[in-house]
């Protein structure tokens, strides 16, 4: 056996703790089968591991330490690697170093054999990567050691460690530059990482920690250096706050342990308190606890309140807990069915007799639908054509047609085509599918209507389709009390034969008042209906402020396709952006840069925020009417908050 293969073991220091001893008997139990009388030779050593003897180091101690040794490092423990048989590499890496070992299942016993060990010492810089990082160096390294072999073997080898995660970084997406290296690398060889418990791989661990003892003897173990000490800091504000009372005398009302702040200087405390590293951004109440444990003045929650509020930076990184702003606003109610339509595109479906995509389109009055199998999703030609086939052909043309925003509705084509045929385009607002709810509605209709029935097959799902209309058209509906059928229709087409009426044919007239009475029924059913809809909707929602044109707003990231490292550190707002437009109470066009181009600028209210302008400084209390006091007496001393400088006024 060559040296080199073995010098980690051979270059084993002698144990000096209890600790180090037992490292290194974990290490031979593992080959104690191989070693003949293993037990009589390790009894030295055994005996030191007790608690109940002091530790000493003896000369039998130091024979049986090296003659466990030389049994490692000859026959029959150690096998001659061979290149047509799997290799299994073990690794482990500790805080000062990484340790590897080579081995081969023997044909001779058919039990695991090492071929060779391997450890090294971590220099400063290595001892700096994390966990995850210092355990794939363990393999850069002890891949880099046997090369020779394994990059030549006939059979992919096998990787332990007790790293869970390295399981996956042949897989990862996203690496360091390190890793990305060390990816190259590992392209060259064929090998499984798999994950083994730390109990079971001490052999590696053994060997990884070999410089533990030096390390620890050259290396500090604190930040500091022994024996300083860090003073007691006086921070700079309590300072500036003492310096400002000298020409403020403190008022009768202040508690004796805290600092009264004058005027001047309460907005420095303020940011203190709320942006400073120790504190972090915190609400109100943390801010006003760091505030109370050395400050006071009559209006400290007021002024927090307000200051809280208008901090940029919780603006932009913080998400509210409030409700959803903007009232519901829902669409006219049609007066006939078909005159007001939605559309919308179901997508991701298995291949179906050639078909991937199903139109839906609903009409608003009635609520009867259309699902039309595609093969693709369709341009906006393709899409203006398959629906004069399948809708306008059937139901004359629209006044109205209500869809997202997709690139088949967003297009010139789109908007001259329902403009020749005089119906208006309603496009929802940016990443508020709510305004096109009646087709997101029967999306989920005929989604739960072809599950039932095609769960078994999933491709048989467009066979189902026909069905899946009818059973969503025959149903009543819980807005009007009446099936699609019959609201469109004027009539419920019987399932039984036997429910046909042998009376004569009624006259057209008739036909047409009945029409009338049941669109009169459905559309009073409609406005009941609304009525309870926005009522109920309302009690989730808070309303709205008011915005106005040129006003500055934050916009939500939460759909923005932003390039960002990660998208737990982005922003939840960013801007602050101007308002071009109030299109409606609840829907607002905005003023985006450049690289917001792709996005529509058109949101609804509960995508933004108003931007609160944070003051200079804070406002001078006015005289109180009483003599002789000349301390604040309370939060009405500063006026109200939407006439302060915080309210949200555009800029």
């Amino acid at each position: 056996m060559d040296p080199a293969k073995v010098q980690a073991v051979i270059d084993w220091p002698a144990p000096k703790s209890r600790v180090e001893l037992q490292r290194f008997l974990g290490f031979a139990n593992f080959y104690r089968r191989f070693i003949r009388n293993f037990g009589q030779v390790a009894a030295p050593l055994t005996a030191l591991t007790s608690v109940k003897t002091c530790f000493k180091w003896s000369v039998s101690a130091q024979g049986a330490f090296d003659l466990l040794k030389n049994r490692f490092t000859s026959a029959p423990i150690l096998v001659t690697p061979d290149v047509s048989r799997q290799f299994v590499v073990e690794v482990d890496a500790s805080e000062v170093g990484v340790g590897a070992i080579l081995s081969q299942r023997s044909l001779s016993d058919d039990k695991v054999h090492p071929c060779a060990y391997f450890s090294h010492r971590l220099s400063p810089s290595e001892r700096n990567y994390d966990v995850g990082n210092r355990e794939l160096l363990a393999i850069r390294l002890a891949l880099g050691e046997w090369r020779q072999w394994l990059e030549g073997a006939t059979v992919p080898f096998v990787v332990w460690t007790d790293h869970r995660n390295l399981e996956y970084i042949r897989s990862a997406k996203r690496l360091n530059a390190r890793q990305a290296r060390w990816a190259l690398f590992f392209a060259r060889f064929e090998f499984v990482i798999s994950y083994r418990p730390g109990s079971k791989n001490t052999k590696p661990d053994a060997l990884s920690r070999l410089f533990s003892s030096s390390v620890a003897s050259t290396d500090p173990e604190g930040i500091l250096p022994e024996g300083r000490v860090v003073r007691l800091t006086v921070w700079g504000i309590e300072r500036q706050v003492k310096q400002a009372l000298t020409h403020t005398p403190s008022p009768r009302a202040c508690p004796r342990n805290l600092l009264f702040v004058p005027v001047p200087t309460r907005l420095a405390v303020l940011q203190w308190a709320h942006s400073a590293k120790l504190a972090g951004h915190p609400g109100v109440r943390g801010t006003l606890a760091s505030i109370r444990q050395r400050f006071w003045w009559p209006t400290r929650e007021h002024d927090t309140r307000r200051f809280v509020a208008a901090c940029s930076v919780c603006a932009q990184t913080k998400s509210g807990n409030s409700p959803p702003a903007g009232r519901l606003r829902p669409l006219p109610i049609p007066s006939r069915p078909w005159s007001h339509i939605a559309l919308d595109f179901v997508t991701g479906l298995p291949s179906s007799a050639g078909k991937t995509v199903i139109l839906t389109v609903v009409d608003r009055f009635s609520k009867a639908a259309h699902f039309i199998p595609l093969a693709k999703l369709p341009s906006a030609k393709e899409t203006a054509q398959i629906i004069i086939e399948n809708v306008f052909r059937i139901h004359g043309l629209p006044s109205d047609v209500v869809s997202d925003r997709g690139p088949q509705f967003t297009s010139q084509f789109w908007r001259e085509f329902c403009r020749l045929i005089g119906a208006s385009v309603s496009l929802s607002s940016g990443f508020h599918p709510q305004s096109n709810g009646q087709a997101e509605r029967a999306n989920q209709t005929i989604g739960r209507i072809l599950r039932s029935l095609s769960f078994r097959n999933p491709a048989s799902w467009s066979e189902q389709l026909p069905w899946a209309e009818y059973a969503h058209n025959s149903l009543p509906s819980s807005a009007t009390g009446l099936s699609p059928f019959q609201s469109s229709l004027g009539y419920q087409p019987p399932l039984f034969s036997s429910q046909f009426a042998e009376s004569s044919v009624p006259s057209a007239q008739a036909f047409v008042q009945r029409c009338e009475r049941t669109w009169k029924r459905v559309r009073s059913a409609l406005c009941r209906y609304r009525t309870q809809t926005v009522r109920a909707a309302n009690k989730r929602r808070t309303k709205s402020p008011r915005y106005c044109r040129g006003q500055r707003v934050w916009l939500s990231t939460q759909n923005l396709p932003l390039k960002t490292a990660s998208r737990k550190l982005t922003p939840r707002f960013i801007g602050p952006f101007r308002i071009s437009r109030v299109i409606n109470p609840v829907a607002v066009r905005l003023l985006l840069p450049r690289y917001l181009r792709r996005v529509h600028p058109v949101f609804h209210v509960s995508c933004i925020k108003p931007v609160l302008r944070a003051p200079a400084r804070l406002p001078p209390p006015p005289p109180h009417p009483c003599r002789g006091r000349t301390h604040l007496q309370g939060p009405q001393d500063f006026g109200h908050a939407s006439s302060g400088p915080w309210s949200p006024v555009p800029r």
